[in-house]
């Protein structure tokens, strides 16, 4: 083993790779600035007006509805949720796509799609075009979220991946922080037709996108996948990586490419397969877990809850955008960490910090917030600091990890199969949790942030027991792990020593 074990790749940070990831990482702009955009204008009350004219009614006139059940409108979350259902869909596609053709012409569609739904977004007439609109930006961010993270992971040198993976995160935190700032300014505009900036203003990121998806480099493991071209990817992996002596790490590509082609059953029965078995169950669990901290239902539907426990329109605006400051400023303090302290570290702190911030503000809400009227100016302060400090914890442990576990311990032969199960779960989940958090506010009330809060014990243990540390090892020399770990080497141990 120790040969295995000292093999270093030669390489540095070369600029080609630094602007080739910030090319790619517009990807997670545009998914950022969706979940940040789509929170706000549904509390801005021209909006709900003309589209959802129940929840305004509601919301103004009603004074015996519950605070906790003001905004709970099957129409309105199906508005926020229909982009998960296509991006659901689309994520599939998109892993053929990834893997016949190559991860560029997937950020290309991405792209592309995303714009055609910004420009339905912001001249929508009707429900209808505003929710076509939604679904073209969800094939957009499906085919988005399938590939830049494998992008990103491919590109980046072994000892950099965490930093350049956690990029995808930060992207996504700054998407929402721009979001927020947008929609504060444009819930200003006299004539009530803000919110159609806000919505026309997610082409930005999508042209960047599109055009740069032009003129991205293929990765390196792209292009030995797809054609017996070796010195082409050879050239490419020098630039990348800045120096001539790269054969080492081409050795271990092409291995991993070859063994990929040795197996000829389609990779979505492939990862069924016992040795794979611990692969499955990250696919699944983590984007599962990420969901279920509650991370989105704070991102999506902050400026409602903040309006819920009596801020006015610009201020839950406002301290929406405190949040995201918050979320960016943490996720970027973990790129800097991560391939220091390793996964499980930031996992587990990010974890305690997390669930003790939800249990706080569970408590606060439930002793303070009733029915009926809000609550203190003070409260709703604590409130605000306990909500940043979870938004922390998330910012450097779930929200970048979430993307980044996952990208770095799929072997090649199912890793675009893999990713599409992980994408898929991840949107089907924040479907699930979108669609069901307005109504489950209504009845649980406060007792939503212990349910939350109980989830995120829950990862924290499993993170402990099941999951093990992958800092610094080479994406082609990743099944080392498993081998090695207390649980899954009785799983995956036996098929390696026959």
């Amino acid at each position: 083993m120790a040969s295995e074990e000292g093999k270093n790749y030669n390489g540095k940070m070369t600029l080609f790779v630094v602007l080739s990831c910030i090319m790619a990482a517009m990807g997670g702009v545009i998914f950022g600035y969706d979940i940040g955009v789509s929170g706000g204008v549904t509390s801005m009350e021209p909006f709900l007006e003309k589209f959802f004219p129940k929840v305004y009614t509601k919301m103004e006139e009603d004074t015996h509805i519950s605070n906790y059940c003001k905004f709970n409108s099957q129409l309105l979350t199906s508005f926020t949720s229909s982009l998960y259902v296509a991006g659901l869909i689309a994520s599939f596609f998109a892993s053929s796509i990834t893997k016949a053709f190559g991860r560029k012409p997937s950020i290309l569609v991405g792209g592309a799609a995303f714009l055609a739904g910004a420009a339905l977004g912001a001249a929508a007439i009707n429900v209808y075009m505003l929710i076509f609109g939604r679904i073209l930006l969800g094939v957009g961010v499906g085919f988005a979220n399938q590939s830049v993270p494998l992008y990103l992971s491919e590109m980046a040198p072994p000892k950099y991946r965490g930093a350049i993976s956690n990029g995808f995160q930060f992207s996504v935190g700054i998407g929402a922080l721009s979001a927020n700032l947008i929609n504060y300014g444009t819930e200003k505009i006299k004539g009530g037709w803000g919110w159609r900036i806000s919505l026309a203003m997610a082409a930005v990121p999508a042209s960047i996108l599109t055009l740069g998806a032009f003129f991205l480099p293929e990765t390196p493991n792209s292009l030995i996948q797809r054609g017996n071209n070796h010195q082409k990817a050879k050239l490419m992996l020098q630039r990348v990586r800045g120096t001539d002596d790269v054969q080492a790490e081409l050795d271990d590509l092409v291995k991993a490419s070859e063994m990929s082609k040795t197996i000829d059953h389609h990779p979505f029965a492939k990862i069924t397969q016992r040795k794979y078995r611990p692969q499955l169950v990250m696919a699944i669990a983590i984007p599962f877990f990420q969901q279920v901290t509650g991370i989105n239902v704070i991102a999506f539907y902050a400026p409602v809850v903040f309006r819920t426990i009596g801020l006015g329109e610009s201020a839950s605006l406002m301290s929406s955008v405190v949040t995201g400051l918050v979320g960016t400023g943490s996720t970027f303090i973990s790129m800097l960490i991560v391939d220091k302290l390793g996964r499980r570290t930031l996992l587990t702190a990010g974890g305690i910090q997390m669930l003790i911030s939800q249990i706080m503000v569970g408590g606060i809400l439930g002793a303070q917030l009733g029915d009926h009227g809000g609550v203190s100016k003070g409260y709703a302060i604590v409130v605000l600091v306990l909500i940043s400090v979870y938004v922390a914890g998330f910012g450097w442990s779930w929200g970048p990890l979430g993307w980044l576990i996952p990208s770095e311990i799929f072997p090649l032969e199912i890793r675009s199969a893999a990713q599409s199960i992980n994408v898929a779960v991840n949107f089907l989940f924040t479907f699930i949790v979108a669609q069901t958090f307005l109504a489950m506010l209504c009845h649980f009330k406060s007792g939503i942030f212990f349910l939350f809060g109980g989830w995120v014990a829950v990862m924290t243990g499993f993170v402990y027991f099941f999951l093990p540390e992958t800092k610094g090892i080479p994406i082609e020399q990743m099944e080392r792990v498993w081998r090695e770990h207390w649980f899954w080497n009785k799983i995956v141990g036996e098929e390696n020593d026959k």
